[in-house]
């Protein structure tokens, strides 16, 4: 079981009736895993509980002594508009529920509802605030332009602006309920991410990881739900499922788009009913972790082409970050490169070796097509095969060139066939254009690209900058 309450704010029942709150609390509990709940049978004492704060939903019967609901729902939408009101009433009469939902009341149940009414309206309630509150924190994260947790993003080696801002988001949306969407290329560091993600949920159960890509339907529901004993053949004793091994935790689903369409109906099923069967087992189970998935597909581009199904789509992508390729942040590769060059070193019982000064440049005009895990076998490479105090270059030039050579080559003259020759300024200011473009910004990268010093380039874009200001 976790001991993690759910939701993270605190739910507050309000009847004169104690049987009442007692059935409402336990149906809450049992059916859709709300425990963070607070129980009140006088409706006197709702203000000066609120006061206190924490609590951000209530449940308020209509017709009380002391305080009526509605009396109570007015006071509330002055006194603390940040608190959502449902009213659960004994009666059912249209003009009483027109005028709560016109007072602010986010719903309006009867008693005699279906239980599954009500429960499905309480948790749209806690997931219409958790969205504000996400929203409201990723405004304020990205605004600031700092992380609350640095130090949550420590194993992560970056210094590229748009990296912080999925750190920001990532901040924002850590400590939610809803499922996380984490897309990106193949060897981009999404499972870097998704451990940030859970260091910074506040969740005391483990990070459970599932690479689903592969699995056929009976093996992935054998995998995340478990089987009882005699579940089938072979089965001679029960088995815990992934899910109830993540409980009070999190659980990383990777390559979820190389899911079949059979898996994808259990894990919509899961992830909307908040419960799952064993395998073999009639007996339901609730899902206690915070499910992550990741994918290195564009997955609207699967959902188009039905390889993907579009309500899980939706469902999935309630919160979702992209972390951007190695080419769209260059001025990683030479802090990544260094930092690949001391652990492979280590790995190695050699000394670290030193990082030839032609090496960033000789990296940055390349594409990476495997992002961060080629940089990292490319360094790990080059260190087995270094026995000098210098990183050998050779096999690093010999991958790039490769690449290069499987590109058209360029004209001998890059001017040939122009129209108009450019002046030679105009020729200078396209080149430090376009080294600063392939260096991500990195002005120390890109005057290496250019063949001249960092303080030259400075000097001519301060240059620039004071002609256009003078204009």
């Amino acid at each position: 079981m976790s001991d993690t309450p759910f939701p993270a704010f605190g739910i507050l029942l309000v009847d004169d009736e104690p049987a009442w709150l007692r059935s409402l609390s336990l149906t809450l509990e049992s059916s859709a895993g709300v425990t963070n709940l607070f129980l009140c049978q006088d409706s006197r004492d709702v203000l000066p509980l609120l006061q206190k704060g924490g609590i951000r939903l209530a449940l308020l019967d209509l017709t009380m002594p002391g305080l009526s609901g509605e009396e109570l729902l007015a006071r509330i939408g002055e006194e603390h508009p940040e608190v959502a009101v449902i009213i659960v009433s004994g009666v059912n009469q249209l003009d009483t529920a027109v005028r709560c939902m016109k007072l602010g009341a986010f719903d309006y149940y009867v008693k005699t509802d279906e239980e599954d009414r009500i429960v499905s309206g309480v948790l749209r309630a806690i997931r219409m605030i958790e969205m504000r509150d996400e929203n409201r924190a990723v405004s304020d994260s990205l605004a600031a332009g700092t992380l609350s947790r640095p130090e949550a993003f420590a194993g992560i080696v970056t210094r590229s602006r748009a990296m912080f801002q999925v750190f920001a988001y990532i901040e924002a949306v850590a400590k939610s309920s809803q499922p996380l969407l984490v897309t990106g290329e193949s060897g981009v560091g999404k499972e870097n991410v998704v451990r940030a993600v859970h260091g910074l949920s506040g969740r005391t159960g483990p990070l459970v990881a599932v690479n689903v890509a592969g699995l056929d339907d009976t093996v992935f529901a054998d995998t995340l739900f478990g089987h009882v004993r005699g579940a089938y053949t072979g089965a001679e004793a029960a088995r815990k499922g992934m899910i109830e091994e993540a409980a009070g935790g999190t659980l990383f689903l990777d390559e979820i788009g190389d899911l079949s369409i059979a898996s994808q109906v259990k894990l919509l099923r899961l992830l909307q009913e908040g419960e799952y069967f064993a395998l073999g087992s009639d007996l339901p189970k609730r899902l206690q972790a915070r499910v992550v998935v990741a994918t290195h597909r564009d997955l609207a581009v699967e959902e188009a082409a039905g390889r993907f199904r579009r309500d899980l789509y939706f469902r999935l992508r309630t919160h979702q970050t992209r972390i951007p390729p190695l080419r769209e942040r260059r001025e990683d590769i030479e802090p990544l490169a260094r930092h690949f060059l001391a652990e492979a070193a280590a790995a190695m019982g050699k000394p670290v070796p030193a990082m030839p000064r032609e090496l960033p440049g000789c990296l940055a005009g390349y594409a990476f097509p495997g992002n961060i895990r080629e940089l990292r076998a490319m360094l790990y490479d080059a260190v087995s095969l270094t026995t000098g105090p210098a990183l050998a270059l050779d096999g690093i030039q010999a991958a790039v060139g490769r690449c290069d050579a499987c590109r058209e080559a360029p004209p001998a003259n890059l001017f040939a066939g122009c129209d108009r020759l450019p002046t030679f300024a105009e020729a200078a200011e396209l080149l430090v254009d376009e080294a600063l473009a392939r260096a991500g910004g990195n002005q120390t990268l890109a005057a290496r690209l250019l063949g001249v010093s960092q303080p030259a380039l400075s000097k001519r874009l301060k240059a620039r900058r004071d002609a256009e200001g003078g204009e």
